[in-house]
């Protein structure tokens, strides 16, 4: 059975395919299915932001089979693994938890590397290039953490 990964920020379109991209690149697809969401309905269908796709082209990760999708309750049935980019995106899943159990999936994704500190991936929509150079950077260091963790 294949553990199963999702990936979330606001609106699935810098952040999440970035990690999924990456996670789906470096984890053996035989014993892992990762995805992505975003909390807000803002670009349900659309290809991820041209800056990510051009960033994961960089380091030969093709991300343009990805579309946007929203987060949704019955999520947390179907992952073993919920994480989110940022404060706001965590209270936004939580929100939607039915129990415990629910919660306990979802977790801040550079914990992994920064246990217990809470850090964020900053949002690098309205800045420039080198802020999606960053966040893969961030969300690379997150792989490698899971990889040594879960693997």
């Amino acid at each position: 059975m294949k553990t199963k990964i999702l990936m979330v920020c606001l609106g699935n379109i810098c952040r999440s395919p970035l990690a999924e991209g990456i996670f789906k690149n470096r984890l053996d697809s035989n014993l892992f299915e990762v995805d992505s969401a975003g909390t807000g309905s803002y670009h349900i269908g659309e290809l991820p932001d041209r800056r990510s796709i051009a960033i994961a082209r960089e380091f030969d990760i093709d991300i343009t089979n990805q579309r946007c999708r929203q987060f949704k309750k019955s999520d947390f049935d179907e992952f073993d693994h919920i994480f989110v980019m940022d404060h706001s995106n965590y209270r936004n899943v939580i929100a939607l938890a039915a129990n415990e159990t629910d919660k306990q999936k979802v977790q801040l994704i550079l914990n992994l590397n920064f246990t217990g500190e809470d850090l964020e991936v900053p949002d690098p929509y309205y800045g420039g290039n080198d802020g999606f150079l960053n966040v893969y950077k961030m969300l690379d260091g997150a792989c490698d953490a899971f990889i040594e963790k879960y693997t």
